[in-house]
Parts: C-alpha cells; sequence; structure tokens
C-alpha cells in the first residue's frame, strides 16, 4: 500500500470551504432559536463533524486516490450492504428509515457516502470501458449502460424504500452527468429522457385525473409524497410561507446575527439558506453565493486540465451533484422549484452529509496533484 507525500495543497479549493464552514456554523447557531432543545447544540455538533472531516481530508490525501480506485467495488458493495440494514434497523425519525442512531456519536446516513461510493464506481466503470473499447459498437455500449444503470438502480431502490427520494434524484444527477461525459452516443440521452418523460407524464395524469387508481398502484405513500412536491406552485406549507417571509423582510443588510424573524421547520438542515438570508440579507447572500460559484468555477477548470481520465469522470460527478444541490436547495427555499428535502452542501447541518463532502474534498485536492496518468481497475 503506497502512502503518497509531499503534496502541494490547493488554496483556491480549501479557502472556501473553511468560509463556508464558518458560514455553516455561525448560521446553525442562529437557527437554535427554534431548533428543538433535544436535539443539542448543533452548532457545536457541526463544529466537530468539521473537525472529524478534517482527519478524513487528512486520510484521503495521504493514501491518494488510485487506493479509493482500487477498492471501489468493496466501497460500493459496502454502501449497499448498510442500505438493506438500514431497512430493518434503522432509526425511524419522520416516517423514513435513513439513519442509524449510534450511541455517543449521533446518527449517520448511509445514502450520503452512497454518493461518493456511485461516482467512484462509475468512474472505474467508464474507465475500463473505454480501455477495452476505443470505438465501441451500439450494441457494446448498450451492455455498458445496463451494467452501470444496474449499479445505480440497486442503491436507488433501497434509498427509495427509506424513503429518501432526494439522495435518489441525486444517484441519477450523478449518473446522467458521468455517462454524458463519459461519450457514449447523444441517442441514448434522447431515448432515455424520451422514456422517462413518457413515464412521468402517464404518472401526472394518474394523480391528477385518477387519484384512486394512482393510490390502487402506488400506494397513499407515493400519493402524499407527489401532494407535497406539488404544494410549491401555489406557495402552500408552512416551510415555504415563513421561508419567503424570513427572507423577503431582510433587506439589505438583514435582521441581524441570530434574529430569525419567524419560525419555520428544518432550519438548520433543508432551510437552512433561509435563516442566512434573513440574518445577513441581500449583501450577505451576494457573498454567500460568490464563495460557493469561486469554489465550482475552480473545480470546474481543475476539471478542464490534463488529467487522468478517471478523475475527468470523478470531478463530472462531483460538480454535477454540487451544482444541482445548490441550486436545488436555494430554489425550493425562494419558491422557485419543488421542496424536495436536499440541503446545501457544507452549510445545512448533518454529520454524514458533511463528512461525504469532506471525501470529496480529499478527492479533489488529490486531483489537484495528479500528473495525466494511465491506469487500469478491475
Amino acid at each position: 500500500m503506497k502512502i503518497t507525500t509531499n503534496k502541494k495543497i490547493n488554496l483556491k479549493i480549501l479557502l472556501p470551504v473553511f468560509l463556508m464552514a464558518v458560514i455553516s456554523i455561525i448560521t446553525i447557531y442562529s437557527s437554535l432559536t427554534y431548533t428543538s432543545k433535544s436535539l443539542g447544540n448543533l452548532a457545536l455538533k457541526q463544529f466537530i463533524w468539521y473537525l472529524v472531516g478534517i482527519i478524513l481530508v487528512i486520510v484521503i490525501w495521504k493514501f491518494g486516490n488510485n487506493y479509493l480506485y482500487k477498492h471501489t467495488w468493496f466501497l460500493y458493495i459496502l454502501g449497499n450492504i448498510l442500505l438493506v440494514l438500514l431497512l430493518f434497523f434503522g432509526t425511524p425519525i419522520n416516517n423514513s428509515k435513513c439513519w442509524f442512531t449510534i450511541p455517543g456519536i449521533g446518527s449517520i446516513q448511509p445514502s450520503e457516502f452512497m454518493k461518493i461510493f456511485i461516482m467512484l464506481t462509475l468512474a472505474v466503470m467508464i474507465h475500463n470501458f473505454r480501455s477495452d473499447y476505443k470505438n465501441p459498437s451500439i450494441k457494446e455500449e448498450f451492455i455498458f449502460i445496463l451494467k452501470t444503470l444496474i449499479i445505480v438502480l440497486i442503491p436507488a431502490i433501497l434509498t427509495f424504500l427509506q424513503p429518501d427520494t432526494g439522495a435518489v434524484i441525486i444517484y441519477l444527477v450523478i449518473y446522467l452527468v458521468m455517462m454524458f461525459i463519459s461519450g457514449i452516443r447523444v441517442r441514448w440521452f434522447v431515448l432515455g429522457f424520451s422514456f422517462i418523460g413518457v413515464v412521468l407524464s402517464s404518472v401526472f395524469i394518474l394523480y391528477h385525473f385518477k387519484q384512486e387508481l394512482f393510490i390502487d398502484i402506488f400506494g397513499t405513500n407515493i400519493f402524499y409524497r407527489l401532494d407535497r412536491l406539488f404544494d410549491w406552485k401555489k406557495g402552500a406549507g408552512l416551510q415555504l410561507e415563513n421561508a419567503l417571509a424570513a427572507i423577503g423582510s431582510a433587506g439589505l443588510f438583514g435582521h441581524g446575527f441570530n434574529k430569525t424573524p419567524i419560525y419555520f421547520p428544518e432550519s438548520a438542515t433543508d432551510f437552512i439558506f433561509a435563516v442566512f438570508a434573513s440574518n445577513f440579507g441581500f449583501i450577505g447572500v451576494l457573498l454567500l453565493l460568490g464563495i460557493i460559484i469561486y469554489f465550482d468555477i475552480n473545480i470546474i477548470k481543475l476539471a478542464s486540465r490534463k488529467i487522468n481520465d478517471t478523475d475527468k469522470y470523478i470531478l463530472a460527478g462531483i460538480i454535477g451533484m454540487l451544482l444541482f444541490q445548490q441550486i436545488q436547495n436555494i430554489g425550493m427555499t425562494i419558491g422557485l422549484v419543488p421542496i424536495t428535502g436536499i440541503t446545501l452542501p457544507f452549510i445545512s447541518y448533518g454529520g454524514s452529509s458533511l463528512l461525504s463532502y469532506m471525501l470529496m474534498v480529499g478527492i479533489i485536492l488529490n486531483i489537484a496533484n495528479e500528473k495525466e496518468r494511465t491506469y487500469k481497475y478491475r
């Protein structure tokens, strides 16, 4: 086992992460006014999770990405085993079994790590496919697409059963972005989106016009999830209404630190952006968006460099995931897109999600130090 040393630290990646960490802890502290006291000091817990995350970054930094690539199938299988165990031994929270409760540590959410494991697995699969087939036939591409789709659908189905729809959507976003970067024929995307369009149209028609038949086919659980999803169209729901009121009343400079004017559920997680915007106003939002965009642009610049293709596929998955979560979370907070329970990376409270992002940071830092190489992973 080779441990990589003497690397340079990429401050363009670490600086925005540090700033987001400060913003995260400050904003979570401000959200404690409306957070259940039984949850404890979430700001302190987030600080501790960041410290653990730093240790994780150092470990990944020392071992290098090649170590992860060689053990990606072990990580993928482990992740799926944890998802299966959740269905039997997970702790029910808000009618979902998404977490293991570990005494003295807290809750661990395997689906957060599964996002990274899927990226690693797909990157290795795409790399090997491109190494084996320089000019693949339609049949060879079709078989490859089926294999990769199965790899994503297994954890997607297990995660959907918890249920955690937001994580499933992220899995699919990662898959689509990485497959697009892989260079397969565009016709597959046309066929795929056409099929998805037909299926979704059929589901929505049943939902709107044949609700009893919809419930008979899909059950009440799916019906109520869709019902909640469509609340955003009419601006309904306590979360959205109060979040919009908090943001809209903030003005240029906000109400001030720790002065969130109104209650809304999930203020430290899903709706953390509303807390920050209400506290620090339009100027604060511009600052936060500037930091996020700066971070994203530097990852995109890194992906455009001459690096090995496996690293390029990983960065594509990371960029796709981050952009989707950032747009979705901020968009749902201000009523532009449906509420899906997707958190804001590096800002929202969550030990598992934060550790998965810090794992991602370690991978990015390693790529920033990589020279173009040729690998073969089996």
